[in-house]
């Protein structure tokens, strides 16, 4: 069980770090579009999980510490839902109800295409 908890715990230090560095390229690139940082690990997360974890029903050669680092680690780390919610009102507070509704959308039924595509894919 230790080797499982060590894997998410660095598995999740990489997720964050990674959500970090999206975020900091995109808002110092685009600040006006904060929120596509989010929405964008988001969507490459739930792409991945689907991918990995149909994979994983496939591989079960693989580690069980492997597969829970990446899965609850990374991206875990990696994917924002608190993030995403806040990013949403400030959109709403800052009177871009219409951008925040669109990224909502966006968001929850890219997510669920992405997770779904990925997981498709493996069952190819």
């Amino acid at each position: 069980m230790i080797k499982v908890v060590a894997a998410v715990a660095a598995g999740g230090a990489l997720g964050s770090t990674l959500r970090f560095l999206t975020s900091y390229w995109v808002q110092r690139h685009w600040p006006q579009h904060f929120y596509m940082a989010t929405f964008s690990v988001n969507i490459i997360g739930c792409f991945l999980i689907g991918l990995l974890s149909g994979l994983f029903l496939l591989r079960t050669d693989i580690p069980l510490e492997l597969r829970t680092g990446i899965t609850v680690g990374v991206l875990g780390g990696l994917t924002t839902f608190s993030s995403f919610s806040l990013e949403t009102i400030r959109l709403i507070e800052g009177g871009q109800a219409a951008i925040a509704f669109g990224y909502l959308a966006a968001s929850l039924i890219g997510g669920l295409l992405a997770a779904w595509g990925g997981l498709s894919l493996t069952r190819l």
